[in-house]
This record gives structure tokens, C-alpha cells and sequence, in this order.
């Protein structure tokens, strides 16, 4: 009768054994399933910054590249008149050399487009906040082109020396808007106005050395 008690409780504890192994089981797998799930919401945020990284250049490199297409089109008018036109004016003797102008404003236009980015960048893009700041960016970039045309192409000395006047304070305007929004804007922007108040200055100094015409 005892060998048959022990037996019975040996078999007892057989049977119960399943369902213990079975939970362990069931619990690995759910572990296993969590740290699945982890891995997967690690990946994806990891991914997600490196996502929007990649969609912000080509904005950037639009807006830096926007204000070189001004510059080349006004390259191309000058190239011609820098040769036969422009030597016969009356310049002062402090003008900068003819080579330093191509390079000088490669810089004031790589400079001014990378600021306009990072105005539109804090501001959310093209908002109802960015109306003055970009809008004021947007006038002086077409006065800015449309002064070699004036100067160079028409020859009209006085109409160049009044617009690039109203293009000076406009760059003004443009900086003092941009200050609360990037510093670094408004430094990039500050070159660019220095190098237009040498312009003008030659600009007058050309306007006021040479007869009416040599503007024809």
C-alpha cells in the first residue's frame, strides 16, 4: 500500500509539470515579443530625425542657390560692357579691381541665400510670420538684379546711384527684421551690406565724374 501511495504521488507530480513548463514557455515568448516590439519603436525613431535631416536639403540648397541666378545673369551683361564701356568712365582710385567683384559677391550670394534658409527654417517655412522677413528678402534680391541691367546694359548712371540707394536701405530693413529670428542670418547679411555701402559710394563717385554722355 505505500509503494502505491508513493507511486500515486509520483505520478501526481508527473502530470503537474506540463503546465509549469507551458507558462515558462508562454512567458518567454511574451518577453520575446516585447523586446521585438522595442527594437522595431527604437528603429523607427531612430530612422525618423535622419528622415527629416534628408528633406531639408533641398530647401536649403534652393534658397542658397536662388540669388546666383541673378548673379550670373549679370555676369553675362557685364562681361561685354566691363571691356569696351565701363574703362572709358572716370573712376575713383580706390575702386576694388575688376576680379575681386565675381568672387566678392559668390560669397555675399552664397551668404544671404543660407540666411534666407535659416529664417524660413525657425519660422516653419513660408507662415504668416515669415511675410515681412522673407518679403523684405525677396524686394532687395530683385533690386539687387535689376541694378546691373540699369548700370550696365542702359548706361543710366543716376537711375543706377537712386536704385541702388533704395536697394542699401531696403537691405537695412531686411536685416533689422531678421535679428529676433537668427543672429547667424543677420551676420551672413551684415558683409553684404558694408560691400553696398562701398557700391553706392562708387556708384555716386561714377555718377558725378562722368558726363551725361557717357550714360547714353
Amino acid at each position: 500500500m505505500c509503494v502505491s501511495l508513493g507511486a500515486l504521488n509520483t505520478d501526481r507530480r508527473d502530470k503537474a509539470a506540463p503546465p509549469a513548463q507551458q507558462t515558462n514557455i508562454s512567458g518567454n515568448h511574451y518577453h520575446l515579443h516585447n523586446n521585438k516590439t522595442l527594437h522595431a519603436a527604437a528603429t523607427h525613431c531612430a530612422e525618423e530625425p535622419t528622415t527629416d535631416s534628408e528633406n531639408m536639403w533641398l530647401p536649403m540648397l534652393g534658397m542658397t542657390a536662388l540669388p546666383h541666378l541673378g548673379g550670373l545673369y549679370g555676369g553675362y551683361i557685364t562681361r561685354k560692357e566691363v571691356k569696351t564701356w565701363y574703362p572709358t568712365l572716370q573712376k575713383p582710385s580706390w575702386r576694388p579691381p575688376n576680379a575681386a567683384f565675381p568672387i566678392v559677391w559668390t560669397c555675399l550670394y552664397t551668404g544671404m541665400g543660407y540666411g534666407s534658409y535659416l529664417v524660413w527654417k525657425e519660422l516653419g517655412g513660408f507662415t504668416e510670420d515669415a511675410l515681412v522677413p522673407l518679403g523684405l528678402y525677396g524686394t532687395q534680391l530683385a533690386l539687387n538684379w535689376a541694378w546691373t541691367p540699369i548700370f550696365f546694359r542702359a548706361h543710366k548712371l543716376k537711375l543706377a546711384l537712386m536704385e541702388i540707394v533704395l536697394l542699401t536701405g531696403t537691405v537695412g530693413a531686411t536685416i533689422v527684421s531678421w535679428y529676433p529670428i537668427s543672429r547667424t542670418a543677420t551676420l551672413l547679411m551684415a558683409p553684404y551690406l558694408c560691400w553696398l555701402c562701398l557700391a553706392t559710394s562708387l556708384n555716386y563717385c561714377i555718377w558725378r565724374d562722368n558726363s551725361e554722355e557717357k550714360e547714353e
